[in-house]
């Protein structure tokens, strides 16, 4: 990713598109006057993009992935989903996600839901089947699978053992869920963010400075529940998730 980045800034382009938090840093790490917008990055100011979401100040802007707020949704599903729950692990990897911004929010949310978070900190497959094997050992137990490249590569593994060991789950792209896990609460049309960077790279060629152009927040997502894994784990999907579910999968 580095060298990709450097060869593109090399180029000398008036505007550059980055995608993930690993090539929005490469890129920024090759230039710091170079317009950049980012898109699918979920903690700017913690990574060191933009001074505030209001007010950028650099060379970088874009549209914000995930707030911290998501995780409190995440558990508040799993637990409603399973009551008896009492442990989730957060299982994502340091390298490609902002994996405290995400911890710091679950262990805030977590003791009004009497739930005990377990850090999961992953970086291959040896290390997911791992972290989701030793959560599995404890009774009431669950997963949360937070944004994260090296998840959504790895996702039917993740799956495969989550319905192995009878672990109820919440994920952040619906793709887990038309592969067999059990619910994901995600952006409601993960086209539209690439959608509006585009009207911030035309604003930014016309003129505009980054630095004063707001991180845009995302407004819109949606509920998928799968209902077949949901019985597949002896789960009852309680009418009020019913009803907000925006797709059943049967």
């Amino acid at each position: 990713m580095r060298t990709f980045a450097k060869e593109l800034v090399d180029l000398g382009p008036d505007a550059i598109l980055a995608h993930s938090l690993l090539g929005t840093a490469s890129v920024q790490r090759e230039s710091r006057t170079i317009p950049i917008v980012f898109v699918s990055v979920s903690d700017p100011i913690g990574s060191g993009f933009v001074a505030s979401l209001a007010r950028p100040g650099g060379n970088l802007t874009g549209l914000l992935f995930y707030e911290t707020t998501i995780v409190s949704k995440w558990l508040s599903m799993l637990k409603e989903m399973a009551p008896r729950l009492a442990r989730a692990a957060l299982v994502a990897s340091p390298r490609t996600s902002p994996y405290n911004y995400f911890l710091r929010t679950a262990e805030a949310a977590a003791s009004s839901l009497a739930i005990e978070i377990v850090p999961s900190r992953v970086e291959n497959t040896a290390d997911i089947e791992n972290a989701i094997e030793s959560v599995a050992r404890v009774p009431d137990s669950g997963l949360v699978i937070p944004s994260d490249s090296t998840m959504l590569r790895n996702r039917n593994l993740i799956v495969t053992l989550a319905a192995r060991y009878r672990l109820p789950s919440v994920y952040y792209d619906r793709s887990f869920v038309t592969a067999g896990g059990l619910m994901s609460y995600s952006l409601a049309d993960p086209v539209e963010p690439f959608q509006q960077a585009a009207s911030y790279v035309d604003r930014i060629l016309r003129g505009e400075n980054p630095a004063d152009l707001p991180v845009t927040v995302p407004t819109k997502y949606s509920t998928i529940v799968n209902l077949k894994t949901a019985k597949a784990l002896g789960l009852t999907v309680p009418p009020g998730l019913m009803v907000a579910a925006d797709e059943v999968i049967e």
